[in-house]
């Protein structure tokens, strides 16, 4: 089935490919250059995870925006686990550690996401509602 001009596969393909990314980025340390920007590369990533997975499968349905938050936010949290239960694991320190102001972040970029996803989602609904009335004869 085609929506938004993919079929829906091709969705889950997109989102498996880039979550596999993102988590192998997430697992590794940074380069030193951008370690003093970290947090603001957090809130970037899951600003631009929510649009992407906003885009591909929400619309303007409120209730899959709010799954798409919730599950990014848990992700956000279980890839913390995961960074310091992988120091652990390998017995080597391959990221950092626990830490959560990386969570805050995260949350920071899903809330302004959220704001700029609100907002959107109101111009389209009363655009929508202004072409309806508008396309009535008189």
């Amino acid at each position: 089935m085609k929506k938004n001009g993919f079929l829906v596969w091709h969705k889950v393909v997109i989102v498996v490919v880039c979550f596999a990314v993102a988590v192998v980025g997430f697992m590794i340390k940074l380069p030193p250059v951008f370690r003093d920007i970290d947090k603001e590369m957090h809130a970037l990533f899951y600003f631009l995870a929510a649009a992407l997975l906003n885009v591909l499968f929400a619309g303007t349905r409120l209730i899959r925006h709010v799954i798409i938050f919730g599950a990014l936010y848990l992700f956000g949290m279980g890839i913390e686990y995961a960074q310091d239960y992988s120091n652990k694991f390998f017995r080597k320190r391959i990221h950092g550690h626990f830490d959560p102001e990386d969570i805050e972040w995260n949350l920071k970029g899903l809330a302004a996401f959220s704001l700029l996803w609100v907002l959107c989602v109101v111009v389209i609904l009363i655009w929508r509602k202004g072409r309806t009335h508008s396309s009535k004869p008189l």
